[in-house]
């Protein structure tokens, strides 16, 4: 873009948002996605309710009450300027690092120290570092100009940006929130203008350094890949979840055995069904049809936030849109494909239906950030303006 084109681009969009008023920012939110949202929402209460045999507690009405708050959430940090969350991406971040820090001396869990207690829920600081370390890589590629983006040197803020929270994360442990936070990462990173070459040295290193990692690995992830490689090995141990799991599918059929009617939901033989293998509860008592439209409405709500990111005209909010679109991706991708036995189990809720707060409200507040990025991403944010 010459530099006329730009100083001309520039006045448009002054133009355009001078006399910027709330009902044009409500105006301008991609209502579509909203009702995406509240229908996903929506069918995580009534799997709920079925999973507690028709009770609204303990998870119905508690998931209720978390949706209802995250989704006004979400309508407001649509709302907020989008130049907000660019100027607070590195605060954001360095609060999402110090309740990491946090876990380390105050954090509660059985089995992982995970959570910290806030008395009315359970904080997972790992589930606020995804969105966080979003808003931060964001903020960091946007300011900088094209011809610094591969300066050796200029990687070396994105490369401690993910390490220290990964490295936190693992010493939880939770490999598969790890595992999110280094896709996230890496995606911010390519997108950022990183050329594929450094990407392709990585896996190359990364293949060549597994053997190492495997022996670094806890016994129970250990024991987790190898049940993934033959579930049957332990039947009544280790591989009972998956192996509940796939008699569940199994018997739901081409449209389920009804509503409330899963044998292996209703008897307790399913496994936290109500948080991991929530969609093989829904699978069972829906069918294949039933779990094909859920897939189906993720899959529109991440088309939604796709064509947002691309018609975004700044740097910052491309790729805050791109990257929390992929978080839900890979939230429901490594969910289904767990349950199937595709992938190890590695403990990844199902996004807006899974019982869990912390999760639920990381997810909706994202989606707010897309919304932002709807209603206000034409705005030039202090940095380079989107040339790239």
């Amino acid at each position: 873009m010459s530099k006329n084109a730009l100083r001309q681009s520039r006045g448009r969009t002054k133009e355009r948002f001078d006399g910027d008023t709330l009902w044009r920012r409500i105006w301008r939110l991609p209502w579509g996605l909203l009702g995406l949202v509240a229908a996903i929402g929506g069918a995580g209460v009534a799997i709920l309710y079925s999973a507690a045999d028709g009770d609204w507690r303990p998870w119905a009405g508690q998931h209720v009450l978390r949706f209802g708050v995250g989704f006004a959430l979400l309508l407001v940090i649509g709302l907020v300027d989008l130049r907000v969350w660019w100027r607070l991406a590195y605060p954001i971040y360095a609060l999402a690092l110090f309740l990491l820090i946090a876990v380390e001396f105050v954090g509660v869990g059985q089995g992982a120290q995970r959570w910290i207690g806030l008395g009315f829920m359970n904080l997972q600081p790992s589930e606020v570092m995804k969105v966080a370390l979003v808003l931060a890589m964001a903020r960091y590629f946007h300011d900088l100009d094209d011809n610094q983006v591969d300066r050796a040197i200029v990687l070396l803020a994105p490369l401690l940006l993910t390490a220290v929270p990964v490295i936190l994360v693992l010493r939880q442990p939770d490999l598969g929130t790890a595992s999110i936070l280094l896709a996230l990462a890496i995606a911010s990173m390519f997108l950022g203008g990183l050329a594929w070459w450094k990407f392709a040295a990585a896996g190359a290193l990364a293949v060549v350094t597994a053997p190492i990692g495997w022996t670094l690995l806890h016994d129970y992830q250990r024991e987790r890949i190898l049940t993934f490689l033959e579930p049957e090995r332990d039947p009544l141990g280790s591989g009972y979840h998956i192996v509940q799991s796939k008699i569940a599918l199994g018997s739901g059929g081409p449209f389920g055995k009804g509503y409330m009617e899963g044998s292996q939901g209703q008897l307790s033989f399913l496994p936290e069904k109500h948080t991991d293998f929530i969609f093989t509860m829904m699978a069972e008592e829906f069918g294949f049809f039933g779990s094909i439209l859920l897939v189906t409405l993720y899959a529109l709500v991440l088309f939604f936030c796709f064509m947002i990111a691309l018609r975004a005209t700044n740097v910052f909010g491309r790729l805050v849109a791109i990257s929390i679109s992929l978080n839900i991706f890979l939230y429901v991708f490594i969910n289904i494909a767990m349950v199937m036995g595709l992938v190890p189990v590695v403990g990844v809720p199902l996004p807006l239906v899974s019982y869990g707060g912390t999760a639920m409200l990381t997810t909706l507040i994202g989606l707010g950030l897309v919304q932002s990025v709807a209603a206000q991403g034409v705005r030039p944010l202090g940095g380079p303006w989107l040339a790239r």
